[in-house]
């Protein structure tokens, strides 16, 4: 099991405007998301909130670019209500919040920089949506040779199926996934638990 002082955790996209256009149960995913942000600071993991957010304008974004084209004008700005970290999982003093600008934490933002300042060596990710950053986030981090895990009811996505099929076929050959007691047990000491979703 990693080191939790080198370990962080990822809050992905969990912001007022995306949680509000996903079709999921947010109350459920916000309270398992806020269970182990709990459990996270208490065991000495460091907490990092990931946000899409642009210049007034957006002039960072592409017109080329399908997936965002066409909400970059829709309060996306860095100070507008939709881009701000969601009240109900309301980073700490000691947390951390970084802006990327596309999919993946890592693109636009200054994640990489602060894990290697930090020496984090071990990602446990959460967010919206399993099939957008999760996915994106987990690969290029799997590129930079972190140790991964996704906590599976940590994530929500639009589509069941693909959400279903991402967690059990497509992130396990990159990542451990867990569900979210799984991982807090693994902080309590209890020793390892199966690398994969529980029933």
């Amino acid at each position: 099991m990693p080191r939790m002082s080198h370990t962080a955790l990822l809050v992905m996209d969990v912001q007022r405007g995306v949680v509000a256009r996903y079709p999921v149960d947010s109350e459920m995913l916000l309270a398992s998301i806020k269970r182990a942000t709990t459990a996270a600071r208490a065991a000495g993991v460091t907490v990092i909130y990931v946000r899409v957010a642009f210049r007034q304008g957006a002039p960072e974004m592409s017109r080329n670019n399908r997936t965002f084209s066409t909400i970059a004008s829709a309060g996306m700005a860095e100070a507008d209500p939709a881009t701000q970290i969601h009240p109900a999982v309301t980073p700490h003093r000691k947390d951390m919040v970084v802006t990327k600008k596309r999919v993946s934490a890592f693109t636009g933002s200054d994640l990489e920089v602060l894990l290697r300042s930090l020496s984090v060596d071990s990602l446990v990710l959460t967010g919206i949506a399993t099939s957008g950053v999760v996915l994106s986030t987990v690969r290029q981090a799997a590129d930079l040779d972190y140790t991964l895990t996704v906590l599976s009811d940590g994530c929500a996505d639009s589509d069941p199926e693909v959400h279903r099929v991402l967690l059990e076929k497509v992130l396990p050959r990159q990542s451990a996934v867990l569900t979210v007691g799984a991982w807090v047990q693994q902080l309590g000491g209890n020793g390892p638990v199966p690398s994969r979703q529980d029933p």
